[in-house]
């Protein structure tokens, strides 16, 4: 009753019955589950299963060869490689060039690009398979499993 007495209010029974269902909703919520997937596993909603995205893409090269990328490897412009400012390291993407219809597969290494609207930043040698070396930049379509890594080689594997 003592307990009862110090929710309640003599003055504003509506206080004392906003207090009753306070406290029950935070007793409540100490008996929810905890998150069930695995450590370092992620979630569905964390890691879609698919990206798809349309835009420019860029590429880098003798400036940055041998400089440290955002994953901790070395730099090396002649790998299929490229810097994506939101995919998943290791992720492997498909990069489409719009205006000639080649394809490359690259692995995430790198984070960027860190100038004007570009979705992607190319290696040397991606930008070459592109036929986009000259011109620098050209719009894309870049598709991505960000479950579907690639090996420092390029080759992928699925991780789960």
């Amino acid at each position: 009753m003592i307990a009862l007495s110090i929710v309640m209010s003599r003055r504003n029974p509506f206080v004392g019955f906003s207090r009753v269902v306070l406290i029950g909703a935070l007793a409540l919520s100490g008996c929810t589950s905890g998150n069930s997937v695995e450590p370092g596993k992620g979630s569905a909603a964390s890691a879609p299963s698919s990206h798809k995205q349309v835009g420019k893409a860029s590429w880098y090269g003798p400036g940055f060869q041998g400089e440290e990328t955002a994953n901790g490897e070395t730099f090396d412009q002649k790998k299929m490689t490229a810097a994506h400012p939101s995919l998943p390291m290791g992720t492997k993407a498909e990069v489409t060039n719009l205006e000639n219809g080649k394809k490359v597969e690259v692995r995430i290494n790198d984070r960027g690009p860190y100038v004007g609207n570009r979705a992607i930043d190319l290696s040397r040698a991606a930008a070459k398979k592109l036929d986009m070396e000259e011109d620098g930049t050209t719009k894309v379509k870049i598709e991505a499993s960000p479950n579907q890594k690639a090996d420092s080689d390029g080759k992928a594997s699925k991780t789960e």
